[in-house]
């Protein structure tokens, strides 16, 4: 049934999958305010945990990396070639961004794209993870840990995806990397300044 869905359709879906919003729907089944309309106004785990439920943030986490991890995994199962391959995995990562069911306010992509990782090679999940938590011990900037994961697991992408026929792949990843610091932009700039909140340090809002 999976196998008939024509190739071109793939994307679309991971476009449509990725534009599901956990953390707007997850607040709603908690009864939490908006988190599109609190905090840093990022719909992502980080701000729903700001609303004081850690099981509607971990809820959330989930959801997102689960936005990455299923596309992806049914277009493999589908049989579909490395380049639309690549092509759900960054509308799925885009989608998170830019989700038309949601005025097209999306988070940071995070958390969907250590889903789509899991799901394209799991050395990558490894190396985004352990860069994550040595920058994290080293420095707790929780976005800085974020940037230099994301910028390793590109660098580890070239070893991992070292076949003619995965250079689709290796682009998919370095495409999800390069709007990971586009969207890090703010968080960049506060890091620049010193005034980027540490992890467990209480951030004004």
């Amino acid at each position: 049934m999976i196998s008939a869905i024509p190739a071109f359709l793939w994307p679309v879906l991971g476009y449509l999958f990725g534009s599901i919003s956990s953390a707007v729907i997850v607040s709603k089944l908690f009864r939490l305010d908006d988190p599109r309309k609190v905090g840093s106004g990022n719909p992502g785990a980080t701000n729903v945990l700001r609303s004081g439920s850690k099981a509607a943030a971990v809820v959330t986490l989930i959801g997102d990396v689960l936005k990455g991890v299923l596309p992806v995994l049914l277009a493999q199962y589908a049989g579909v070639s490395n380049g639309v391959l690549a092509l759900v995995a960054i509308a799925a990562f885009m989608g998170h961004l830019f989700p038309i069911f949601f005025g097209f306010k999306g988070g940071k992509g995070v958390a969907t794209a250590i889903g789509v990782y899991a799901a394209l090679a799991w050395p990558l999940l490894a190396v985004f993870a352990s860069a994550w938590i040595l920058t994290a011990l080293l420095t707790r900037y929780s976005s800085l840990s974020a940037l230099v994961a994301s910028a390793v697991t590109g660098v580890a992408s070239f070893a991992v995806f070292n076949q003619a026929h995965e250079l689709q792949l290796i682009g998919a990843v370095f495409w999800i990397v390069a709007f990971t610091f586009q969207r890090h932009r703010e968080n960049i700039e506060r890091l620049k300044s010193g005034s980027e909140g540490k992890i467990g340090q209480k951030v004004k809002d």
